[in-house]
């Protein structure tokens, strides 16, 4: 490829050096049995039929009563859907699925050893599993309407059920992922207000069996120490007759669900009837500075939006069986797990481990035996199997139709793989991008109406109008080759309606910056804003370049990350890839790259200098890295994530700060010393834009 020189840009714009890629078609086989084959779905979502056009979405939901107010904008930025309407999510996700669909597998679960057999969850099964421990929930633990319960379970099918219980009674339930540490948690309970924490004593991780409970004391004294008073820890069993934890339970304050559950066989509960905008649950963000902000997220809303872009971005039909790798603790795993798909009767694979455990075939024996025809993960993931075994998945015969990428930007080189080896050439891929705070999918292809593009999210999927603006809130329109901050011009149901006990919290973080009047009531003067990067190709296709703190700032050019990490990506013996920002007496910052290599290749010199060579091809001299350092294994979350915030900190002397809760703490001091040499002091602070570079939790 041609060597590009770096334009002149200014601050409020981020330079972009992408290269346009081949546009890539579904199947006739996909598109003859798609859910939306009718491209007047644009025209019908268009801001011409704002809000009524999101009805259609509405209409694929049980109401008890219709609404009277489609958007009611009084309390803008607020937006609340639906008013006057009353539904119940759990009985749109339960009991309206019986008549046809009640010996038809609901979730099936596979534990992470494999030598325990799989668990079909019937939606006759569900349904009664979600009233006994509804009834438990009311008359034992005492909740009710409008209570808040915290939930720290892992990826198993009591997870499901307990939350369906909870929206059954509109007990609003606040689930922490289940890898984040008892002081998380606890702070989250203080947060919420819950006075009930439910979670379990073990479950099995990377080979091992975890010791879960010990985290609810630790969660527990946090919350007491924030003033909230934790009355009732619930404890689910793994292994129900065992107990597999080190922390013996708090006499009055603990009790085994098991055993209590027994005096509530048979019990049925009547769904309470919410009104639309009454809250479903909280979510978390992962931030891991300052008070953690609860995303609160509507009933009816909510429900209507994931129904709608499971059936239409997703594809589900009710035959199909969908496997979403992600974890229900956090928002992929609330709406494209659990609500989204239920609601539309699907079938839904929860998994319980690693997807590399015991062996990088792992995901694809499951996919094979259990008949996996939609699959649905993130891009971590996929550069984690691609990395771990490249030539897995055609060892195994599953055939997938559909395939999702979500919770990143994925590189073109990445997005090959998925589609040409995962895919085996004959799955529709979508590249959907969207956040916790939006509930479900802002842009992607719908499936079978547009080609897929490798590395672009492509258009807004229906009902959602973008726009990007650069700093100074000038529009930054399609193929200018400039990108800016997305926002989205209107509300939509799916969207939080605030952020939990802090609605100034919640205007100034996502409204404030592009808000033309405050005192406005009308959604125009309120576009709101992602905090992600994007560029928008001339073709209408949406190139999402990660969040815009992810943006360094060499010599007055605002470089993003993803761009210099798909750069790096184009080298064979590249597996993963990371940029941060450090520290340059000329150019104030500059681009620090760490890669780590798939299996059978060493690090040489030779490789360093592909990858500089790469990044000055594709972008230019400007991007050149400053350092490139080839490690072992990239420290991560417990989700898969890299923490560039701990690389951040090494490449700049920084302190590291806490890594007791990484999946991998113990790759950190080594990468540390191949960076740093021995002995060096890390400073207590740096520059504020390094020191929250890419904190991903």
């Amino acid at each position: 490829m041609a060597k590009k020189k770096s334009a002149e840009v200014s601050e409020a714009q981020i330079a972009v050096h992408w290269q346009e890629e081949e546009l890539i078609h579904p199947s006739p086989q996909f598109v003859s049995q798609a859910n939306m084959t009718d491209p007047g779905i644009y025209e019908r979502f268009s801001l011409d039929n704002f809000p009524e056009c999101f009805k259609e979405y509405a209409d694929l939901l049980t109401w008890y009563q219709y609404w009277d107010t489609m958007l009611d904008t009084s309390d803008a930025p607020c937006w609340k859907w639906f008013v006057g309407g009353l539904i119940n999510a759990c009985y749109n996700c339960v009991d309206r699925h019986l008549d046809k669909y009640k010996n038809k597998a609901a979730i099936l679960f596979v534990p992470e050893p494999e030598d325990e057999p799989h668990a079909a969850v019937t939606y006759q099964e569900l349904y009664v599993r979600v009233n006994e421990f509804a009834a438990l929930l009311r008359d034992f633990a005492g909740l009710e309407k409008g209570d808040r319960v915290t939930l720290h379970m892992p990826m198993v099918p009591e997870l499901p059920v307990t939350m369906l219980a909870c929206a059954r009674l509109g007990v609003i339930h606040s689930e922490v992922f289940g890898g984040f540490s008892g002081q998380s948690c606890g702070e989250r309970v203080a947060d919420s207000g819950s006075r009930v924490l439910i979670t379990i004593d073990a479950y099995h991780r990377n080979g091992k069996l975890i010791d879960h409970k010990v985290n609810a004391d630790l969660a527990v004294e946090a919350a007491r120490k924030s003033g909230q008073i934790v009355d009732k820890v619930l404890v689910w069993s793994r292994y129900p007759g065992q107990y597999h934890s080190a922390s013996p339970p708090v006499e009055g304050r603990d009790f085994m669900i098991n055993d209590v559950l027994a005096d509530y066989a048979g019990a049925r509960v009547d769904p309470v009837r919410m009104a639309a905008e009454d809250p479903l649950f909280l979510m978390y963000t992962s931030g891991t500075t300052g008070r953690p902000k609860g995303c609160q997220h509507s009933t009816g809303g909510y429900l209507a939006y994931v129904a709608g872009t499971s059936k239409y971005i997703e594809d589900i039909h009710p035959e199909d069986v969908y496997w979403c790798m992600a974890d229900i603790g956090w928002i992929t795993g609330h709406s494209y797990i659990v609500y989204g798909p239920l609601a539309l009767a699907a079938t839904t694979v929860m998994y319980e481990g690693v997807p590399t455990y015991p062996d990088a075939g792992r995901a694809w024996r499951i996919a094979e035996r259990l008949d996996v025809n939609i699959f649905h993960t993130a891009p971590t993931t996929v550069r984690m199997l691609r990395k771990a075994g490249p030539d897995e998945p055609a060892k195994y015969d599953y055939h997938f139709k559909h395939m999702t990428t979500v919770g990143e930007p994925i590189e073109p080189e990445v997005w090959r793989w998925y589609y040409d080896v995962v895919g085996k050439g004959e799955a529709a891929i979508v590249d959907t991008w969207w956040q916790t705070e939006t509930g479900g999918f802002l842009c992607s292809t719908l499936p079978a109406l547009q080609p897929m593009k490798p590395g672009s999210t492509g258009p807004a999927v229906p009902g959602i109008h973008p726009v990007i603006y650069d700093e100074n809130g000038e529009e930054l329109g399609a193929g200018t080759g400039k990108a800016g901050n997305i926002c989205i011009r209107n509300p939509w149901p799916g969207a939080f309606q605030t952020i939990w006990g802090d609605r100034e919290r919640y205007v100034d973080t996502y409204y404030a910056k592009y808000c033309r009047d405050k005192d406005s009531k009308d959604w125009r003067d309120w576009p709101y804003l992602t905090g992600d990067a994007a560029l928008l190709a001339e073709d209408g296709y949406y190139r999402i370049l990660g969040r815009i703190d992810d943006v360094i700032n060499v010599a007055g050019h605002r470089l993003g990350t993803k761009e210099l990490e798909s750069a790096a990506l184009t080298v064979e013996e590249i597996a993963e890839a990371a940029v941060v920002p450090v520290v340059d007496e000329i150019k104030g910052r500059a681009p620090d790259m760490y890669i780590s290599l798939k299996p059978g290749f060493e690090a040489s010199k030779e490789t360093e200098t592909r990858v500089v060579k790469a990044i000055e091809e594709m972008i230019g001299k400007i991007a050149r890295p400053k350092h490139v350092h080839v490690v072992p294994d990239m420290p991560k979350t417990r989700s898969g994530k890299i923490m560039r915030r701990v690389l951040a900190a090494i490449s700049n002397t920084m302190d590291i700060g806490d890594v007791s809760t990484l999946a991998n703490p113990d790759v950190v001091e080594g990468i540390r010393v191949l960076v740093q040499g021995e002995g060096k002091v890390a400073l207590k602070k740096g520059p504020e834009d390094i020191a929250r570079f890419g904190d991903e939790g």
